[in-house]
């Protein structure tokens, strides 16, 4: 079968484990999926990001490279649990009238929510934006992986997945909400929290960790391994673009 990705230029947009840092790893994911793939990589992920950046990261991206990239992954969402960052609603109501059938009538019409104070509303702006300023790009989520335990230093400490964040919300509700967002927005979606197998709250996961004591919420280079296999089986069933 033929290789519709090789030589696609491909935007990836995420945090710590997109970053070309290499966070708690020496071999990043997209760096598999170049190989594998034949992809040109463009990394836009940085650190510690949520989603309030993927609008930022964007239009980095857009200055650099325009309408010559063709598809662009989004890698983003666990630092928006740990952070405790409220869910929010996708739309907003209000009433006005409207020609149904013939006949003027009121109906309830939604709006999406455009709040960047809450989880759901940082989605919708950075799609928003993605969806207006590459129309002819693909553009995939990426829901973020399981989270084992991990010590950073000082108060930097995040409990595994199995405890809420401060607001009483688990990480589920924060993956739910990314694959709502696929739906309302019309975007592919690879549940990775799903699909890739990680799952570091069980010690015979810490292999594919960066340190069974104090990270397993950064994949190692096995990790990012399991990850890019994941996503190249997923790619191939997806076009590159729309150009």
């Amino acid at each position: 079968m033929t290789n519709v990705w090789n030589r696609k230029k491909v935007a990836f947009l995420g945090d710590s484990i997109t970053d070309k840092i290499h966070v708690g790893t020496a071999k990043n994911y997209w760096q598999y999926l170049e190989e594998s793939m034949g992809i040109e990589p463009l990394v836009y992920g940085v650190n510690g990001n949520r989603w309030d950046a993927v609008p930022v990261q964007a239009q980095k991206l857009k200055d650099e490279y325009g309408d010559s990239v063709d598809s662009i992954l989004v890698f983003m969402g666990t630092n928006d649990y740990n952070g405790s960052v409220p869910m929010g609603d996708w739309f907003r109501y209000q009433k006005e009238n409207v020609n149904s059938h013939g006949t003027m009538v009121t109906k309830m019409r939604r709006y999406f929510m455009f709040d960047n104070e809450t989880f759901k509303g940082r989605i919708n702006i950075g799609l928003d934006y993605l969806k207006r300023n590459f129309t002819r790009q693909q553009i995939i989520l990426i829901t973020p992986i399981h989270r084992g335990f991990a010590e950073f230093g000082g108060t930097n400490i995040q409990p595994e997945e199995s405890y809420p964040n401060d607001i009483g919300l688990f990480v589920d509700s924060y993956i739910a909400a990314i694959k709502d967002a696929g739906t309302l927005w019309s975007l592919p979606v690879i549940d990775l929290f799903s699909l890739s197998g990680l799952y570091p709250v069980m010690d015979e996961y810490s292999q594919y960790f960066h340190d069974e004591k104090t990270d397993r919420l950064h994949p190692n280079a096995a990790g990012h391994a399991r990850i890019a296999r994941t996503l190249s089986c997923q790619l191939s069933t997806l076009p590159p673009d729309f150009k």
